[in-house]
């Protein structure tokens, strides 16, 4: 008489990194209110800046190095990474909301890598790709200056979406912090302090996006090793805490 062995358990899916669902109600947040006037009106300023230059004084490759770097990337990239970053985030903590996202059976590293999705993909939409027609309005990308500065946007999006969504789950005045942080630290001391700039994401940021223009055109005060390690360790180590943080909030009726 032949027996028949027990069936293997299939194993478990691997946990899932993105849920549509939360993607959809953090689309709607950050882009269904106050914020969404901000996130267009900061872009179309940069433009608007960028057609009076070019209109005014030509083409030029400083003028143009000065407007991408001196304010899209020091001022308008981190704004934009501040309301992107906290609003993915801390509007549902703040009005309580968030318990029912908790209750849900979604993973908190997957509730948080998806909001980092979101934020980041919204900070690239309206940082990254302003830069990037600014810059050929600018200058026409001369000596890849467009193309440069965009791309530094864009990497310098990943690491403020990490940094200001933990914010967000840290404390209730991450907007107020953000902004410290993005108009004094990254536009003032990051321009101006030389030993600050070693801690700057924008600095960071130049010295990846730096390398795709010619020698000297675009530089940094962090050596390009450096700066890759440091902006993978602090996006890592922000989204692993904001994981943390989101485990130790307690749902209501828990306590």
């Amino acid at each position: 008489m032949s027996t028949t062995s027990p069936p293997t358990p299939a194993a478990a899916p691997p946990p899932a990194l993105f849920h549509p669902t939360v993607a959809r109600l953090t689309y709607r947040t950050l882009l269904g209110s106050r914020r969404a006037l901000i996130l267009f009106a900061l872009p179309a300023l940069l433009l608007v800046i960028a057609v009076a230059v070019r209109a005014l004084a030509g083409a030029d490759d400083t003028t143009a190095k000065e407007i991408l770097g001196g304010f899209a990337l020091a001022t308008l990239v981190p704004l934009i990474g501040v309301i992107a970053g906290t609003g993915a985030i801390g509007p549902e903590i703040d009005d309580g909301s968030v318990v029912y996202l908790l209750a849900k059976p979604v993973r908190r590293s997957t509730i948080v890598l998806t909001k980092l999705t979101v934020a980041t993909g919204v900070t690239l939409v309206f940082s990254a790709v302003p830069v990037l027609v600014a810059g050929f309005i600018l200058n026409g990308n001369s000596q890849q200056i467009a193309v440069a500065y965009a791309v530094a946007a864009a990497i310098a999006s990943v690491a403020y979406a990490a940094v200001f969504l933990l914010l967000g789950t840290i404390t209730r005045h991450a907007v107020v912090i953000g902004l410290v942080y993005a108009l004094v630290w990254e536009s003032l001391f990051g321009n101006l302090v030389p030993g600050a700039r070693t801690l700057s994401i924008q600095q960071w940021a130049l010295a990846l996006g730096g390398r795709l223009a010619p020698d000297s055109t675009i530089t940094s005060d962090v050596a390009l090793p450096t700066a890759a390690v440091l902006l993978i360790a602090v996006t890592a180590a922000a989204t692993w805490y904001a994981t943390r943080r989101l485990r130790a909030l307690t749902l209501a009726g828990e306590e």
